[in-house]
């Protein structure tokens, strides 16, 4: 098939067709092939990595969650209300993608950090309680105290703060096993 003839038939069916090879080879597969390939995924260092329960509340580490997406994500999978603690972003970034999973599962928003205003501003309005935290460390402690019940705690950063994963899982992992 020449250039010519790809380009008259357009992306969309380019891409159709491609998806339909695709669906071909996995048909062809076997099951066993399939769940030895899935027995092989190892499980994600500090990605909705379970930390600990203190005083029947879990701690929920999602360092790893360094982009909305990856935030959006944790947010829709989790069950029940959050207090989410986030690092305060280096920019402005667009968290409209946010806003349902928040609006339905987010009641305190704990932003660790120094420029927390982005975030406050779209936010506001959409989660009850929003606070700027110095440290982890003090994020934590205003979620300790946060009276309500059926709330899970949940670090997912939504943004890279410069620091890498293991050093802010590790933080959130330490801080969790001093309260």
């Amino acid at each position: 098939m020449t250039i010519e003839t790809l380009a008259v038939q357009g992306r969309d069916r380019i891409h159709t067709g491609l998806a339909g090879i695709d669906i071909q080879r996995l048909k062809a597969m076997r099951n066993a092939s399939l769940r030895a390939c899935f027995n092989r995924l190892e499980e994600t260092s500090y990605r909705m990595e379970f930390v600990a329960r203190v005083r029947g509340r879990e701690y929920i580490n999602d360092a790893a969650a360094r982009s909305i997406n990856a935030t959006w994500y944790t947010l829709e999978c989790l069950k029940g209300g959050l207090v989410w603690i986030a690092d305060a972003p280096k920019s402005d970034a667009d968290y409209s993608r946010l806003v349902p999973p928040a609006l339905r599962k987010v009641r305190m928003l704990l932003i660790v950090g120094g420029d927390s205003e982005s975030m406050r501003k779209s936010f506001s309005g959409i989660i009850p309680s929003i606070e700027s935290c110095p440290t982890m460390a003090d994020a934590l402690q205003k979620a300790y105290r946060y009276e309500a019940d059926d709330v899970k705690v949940l670090y997912s950063p939504a943004c890279d703060n410069g620091e890498s994963v293991e050093t802010q899982g590790e933080t959130f992992r330490h801080e969790v096993n001093e309260l």
